[in-house]
């Protein structure tokens, strides 16, 4: 709407390059999705000094860190054409059984990745508390926002919150954004949205009961 790129896609983006790398090393579809084993986002962030704008090119660069028993680091860096530093981020993947749910062991699999170290990396995400709620709305997950694992895609979750704050309408963006999932909502379930704004500052999460799915939290 105001022609720069929306945080959903920021963060496709990001996981999209993250997977075709993960591929190049080794780890692809043949020693995972073939075997029953998916990738998923446990954490995630960015930090945003500015987002893209319509038709700019940019260049994204996406590397692994030391993996941690059964987590995977991420670091992400986009830069603009002049090599710029304008988004870094990272994230915190891990392998799950697609029958189970349960966590997959990668020493246990035959599953490794190399760790990269260029000096770039910033601090992986953590969980972050759970903020008061402000309103509430119940929210039934549509087909066209789940994806290859069954379950509403991790990055429609920003949509669903852009679409209920009101910074995004204002053409304001978040200088910070981070996600932490908690669970999986599939096609057709409904859960609780929990929504929250102050003056600089939005947050945005989804409960079932005493299920937790997601938290969100922007900062502008």
């Amino acid at each position: 709407m105001f022609r720069k790129l929306r945080i959903s896609k920021l963060f496709t983006f990001m996981q999209e390059a993250a997977i075709h790398h993960t591929e190049e090393l080794g780890a692809g579809r043949a020693k995972t999705l073939d075997r029953g084993f998916l990738w998923v986002v446990s954490l995630q962030h960015a930090y945003i000094d500015r987002l893209p704008e319509y038709d700019e090119e940019i260049k994204l660069v996406s590397w692994p860190g030391k993996t941690m028993h059964v987590m995977f680091p991420r670091f992400y860096d986009i830069s603009d054409s002049s090599g710029k530093s304008i988004i870094r981020g990272s994230a915190l993947w891990t392998l799950i059984d697609a029958e189970t749910r349960r966590l997959v062991f990668p020493d246990e699999n035959g599953i490794s990745i190399r760790e990269t170290v260029t000096g770039d990396e910033i601090e992986l995400p953590r969980p972050f508390k759970q903020e008061e709620i402000g309103r509430t709305e119940e929210f039934c997950v549509p087909y066209s926002l789940t994806d290859i694992n069954g379950h509403l895609t991790n990055t429609g979750y920003f949509d669903i919150a852009e679409d209920r704050i009101s910074f995004p309408k204002k053409g304001i963006s978040p200088k910070y954004a981070a996600a932490e999932y908690a669970g999986e909502a599939k096609c057709g379930e409904s859960f609780e949205l929990g929504i929250n704004e102050t003056d600089t500052s939005a947050f945005v999460s989804g409960t079932s009961g005493d299920k937790k799915i997601f938290k969100l939290k922007f900062e502008y």
